[in-house]
């Protein structure tokens, strides 16, 4: 099976000050979401159609693009999820973003800012962005990486192994260094960095999952389905940084 991508789609270019542009705009203010999808577009070239075509090769993949399940809606039916049984990966996932005050809507919003000059397609490529866009805070639930900056940073070092792209690489190291500079050595915020990337090429990838049945899994027996391991860098680190006054705080694991 062949994925398919609109003709009109022209092959993305590499562009290096672009994305060190938007990441000054993300570190002054890490709440800005769209600077994300600035320097995903930025650096990450032709990942996403390499990666779509792998996709859909596999029968994880295709059974994903035959559907055409849209996630958002699903993901912000809080009461239907709350009906899940206690541990389960719905209710982490509810919970984790009550906390936050997050919804995926909120998210598609945020992307959407970025689409505003953009020339849009309706092809596979499309939905397979849209997916991995969705996904993006159920990772943290899955893997236990909260919203601080070590956090946001550690769980786009994980979705590399998921996903490819320079660019989730490069918002983490450079956000990590940026923590690391202010950071006690005790803290060893780089740690985390290498340690997400090896559990995320070493974890199946969460765009191949069912998300619905997903979410009705219970946590536990998710994680270790998927191969995705407590992560202990990440929390000794930020252990050592709330020691020193530092505000991150953990997601429920």
């Amino acid at each position: 099976m062949k994925p398919y991508i609109d003709e009109r789609r022209r092959t993305p270019k590499l562009r290096p000050l672009k994305a060190v542009k938007h990441m000054r705009a993300l570190l002054a203010d890490k709440e800005d979401t769209e600077q994300v999808f600035h320097i995903m577009d930025a650096l990450n070239g032709n990942s996403s159609t390499r990666k779509l075509t792998a996709f859909v090769k596999t029968d994880s993949g295709k059974a994903r693009m035959d559907a055409r399940r849209e996630l958002p809606e699903i993901l912000d039916d809080h009461e239907t999820l709350k009906a899940l049984p206690e541990g389960t990966v719905g209710r982490a996932y509810v919970a984790f973003m009550e906390r936050e005050g997050l919804s995926a809507a909120g998210l598609v919003e945020e992307s959407e800012k970025w689409w505003d000059d953009q020339e849009r397609f309706e092809d596979d490529l499309e939905f397979y962005g849209r997916r991995m866009r969705d996904t993006h805070d159920l990772l943290h639930v899955l893997t236990g990486y909260g919203r601080d900056q070590l956090g946001e940073t550690s769980v786009l070092a994980f979705s590399h192994g998921h996903n490819g792209g320079f660019g989730n690489l490069f918002i983490a190291y450079i956000g990590a260094w940026e923590l690391a500079k202010l950071a006690p050595r005790s803290a060893k915020v780089m740690s985390s960095i290498k340690e997400a990337r090896f559990n995320g090429r070493n974890s199946l990838p969460l765009m191949h999952e069912d998300i619905v049945d997903l979410l009705r899994e219970p946590l536990t027996q998710a994680r270790q389905r998927m191969n995705i391991p407590e992560p202990v860098a990440y929390k000794a680190a930020l252990k050592a940084l709330h020691a020193e006054g530092y505000e991150g705080q953990l997601s429920a694991a």
